[in-house]
Formats: structure tokens, C-alpha cells, sequence
């Protein structure tokens, strides 16, 4: 399974966000810095986390992104949504009955994975890291 190179970028950022400023605002630059992907690319995809109510952008001299959330109410789940959208991973294009033993199968272990990911909130990892690093 393989996810969008946005989708990387969302959850380390959102995952620095968590662990070292939760409610202080941090520039695009300085994001974009951490991960080195150019800012313009990365303000795209911040825009989509503001939109899916993730984090909020500040305006002004000390402006930047923070979160809106707490860290223990964002799970990898709400962020891989945030980019990638809710569209089932596989689609069979045969020609077939709706009852496809293949999809059925699919739609299940997507199932899973999506209660899995949904269970791992961003704090979790963030106390992880704060831990490493001390």
C-alpha cells in the first residue's frame, strides 16, 4: 500500500506540531525547512489540513500554522483523509456481478487498516519522541 509523498509531509508536520508547539504558531518556512520540500508545495498541503479543521493559520508577523485540535483528538486516519480523501484504495474494473469476492475482500482489510489508523493518535507518537529525544 503505498500513500502520496502529501500525505508523508501532513503527518511529520502534524506530528511536529504536536510534540514541540502545540499552541504556538510556526511559519511555513520553518515547517517546510524540517522536511526540506519547498514551502509553496508544503502551504498546499497545510491548506488542506486547515480546511479538514486539523490546524488553523495565524496572519501577521507572528503568524504560522498551529494546531485546533488537541494532539490526543488527531489520528493518522484524520490526516491521511485530510490529503488523500475517503475513496476506497481498490476498485475492480471487471465486468462483473456487484457482488465481487475480490472488492468484498478489499473493502474489509481497508476496514481494518482504517480502525487501526484511527486508533494511533499524533500525541501518542509525540510523547514518543519527546522521550527519544531527552
Amino acid at each position: 500500500m503505498k500513500y502520496s509523498k502529501a500525505t508523508n509531509y501532513a503527518l511529520h508536520t502534524m506530528l511536529f506540531l504536536v510534540a514541540h508547539t502545540p499552541d504556538k504558531p510556526i511559519g511555513v518556512q520553518q515547517l517546510a525547512d524540517r522536511q526540506n520540500v519547498s514551502p509553496t508545495y508544503l502551504s498546499k498541503i497545510l491548506t488542506k489540513l486547515v480546511k479538514a479543521g486539523l490546524i488553523e493559520s495565524a496572519s501577521g508577523a507572528n503568524g504560522g500554522y498551529r494546531l485546533r485540535r488537541k494532539g490526543e483528538e488527531i489520528s493518522f486516519l484524520d490526516i491521511i483523509h485530510a490529503i488523500e480523501g475517503t475513496a476506497s484504495l481498490f476498485d475492480c474494473t471487471l465486468d462483473h456481478p456487484s457482488e465481487c469476492l475480490i472488492q468484498q475482500e478489499m473493502v474489509k482489510a481497508e476496514g481494518q487498516m482504517e480502525d487501526y489508523l484511527r486508533s494511533k493518535m499524533m500525541s501518542e507518537l509525540a510523547d514518543k519522541m519527546r522521550a527519544w529525544q531527552q
